[in-house]
């Protein structure tokens, strides 16, 4: 089955396609490839061989089951040490567009990106249970791709979200196995962070440079302790204080601009999907029920 699926190896450096391709290759007389870098994420899944990575002055020899992510602009080129052996890897490329529109959809797919991108973590080792399911994942998504079945587009990009959510996940379950212990404290820091700074900026961004944490980390911390994103959560929170606020009688428009809403409009929205009524409804059933 695996040989049906292998491609013939080409020194092309660059995407025909606009999202992304995947390929599985088999050499044994692998010609030199030269220092280059990529406008797009490459990742490797090494199945067998005796090859040198050079990535940013880093040298990896990298083994079965390993996993190696070249963020785009890094400088890399590759030596295979002992061509008697066969050189089998699985090649994914990512563009960078399309890695950005995953994000949208959730910070999840990033966190193994961003160890690659600024923490220079290029190479990942899973245990021989990990490496295969992720292997098997890889090489359905290249037997899809060379067949012609109905729904393969749609397919396809499903086990490619697929593939990238469980990397992802792997790396970091691998970095936050000792966590816990600290993690109610931690949670428990930024809470009061938050609730005692309402009307200013509360990015992860900022959080992460309060603390000192990793964004990524703080948006799992929230998804695990409470259910909602961090965003969700301070969005709550503000919407909560200026409930309180609004049984007084300071203007409902400054009030919201307090606790951190940049515009009434969007105040509003949200707090009549939060609390089924508007913010002057209220006010007046408050007012109406202390009468």
């Amino acid at each position: 089955m695996k040989r049906q699926l292998e491609t013939e190896w080409k020194k092309r450096q660059y995407m025909e396609e606009k999202d992304y391709e995947i390929y599985y290759y088999n050499d044994y007389n692998l010609s030199p490839v030269r220092a280059h870098s990529h406008n797009y994420y490459e990742i490797y899944f090494f199945l067998e061989g005796d090859a040198e990575m050079n990535a940013e002055e880093q040298v990896f020899w990298p083994k079965p089951g390993e996993v190696l992510v070249i963020p785009p602009g890094i400088v890399h080129f590759l030596r295979i040490r002992n061509h008697e052996k066969p050189y089998r890897r699985i090649v994914l490329w990512i563009s960078a567009g399309y890695l950005e529109g995953l994000l949208l959809q959730s910070e999840d797919y990033g966190y193994l990106f961003e160890r690659a991108q600024l923490k220079k973590q290029f190479l990942y080792q899973f245990d021989t249970i990990l490496a295969n399911q992720l292997q098997g994942m890889a090489f359905r998504m290249i037997e899809e791709q060379w067949g012609d079945r109905y729904g393969k587009k749609a397919f396809l990009y499903l086990k490619l979200n697929e593939i990238l959510l469980v990397m992802n996940r792997m790396v970091y379950e691998q970095n936050h196995k000792k966590v816990a212990k600290g993690e109610e404290e931690t949670y428990q820091m930024i809470c009061n962070f938050i609730g005692s700074h309402l009307e200013e900026d509360l990015s992860l961004e900022r959080l992460s440079n309060q603390f000192f944490l990793n964004k990524y980390y703080i948006a799992h911390l929230f998804k695990d302790k409470v259910g909602m994103s961090a965003h969700q959560y301070i969005t709550r929170k503000r919407l909560d204080a200026c409930k309180d606020a609004i049984l007084g009688d300071e203007p409902i428009g400054q009030i919201c601009q307090q606790f951190g809403f940049s515009d009434y409009t969007s105040f509003y929205r949200r707090f009549k999907r939060e609390y089924g009524v508007s913010p002057k409804e209220y006010r007046r059933q408050h007012q109406i029920e202390v009468l």
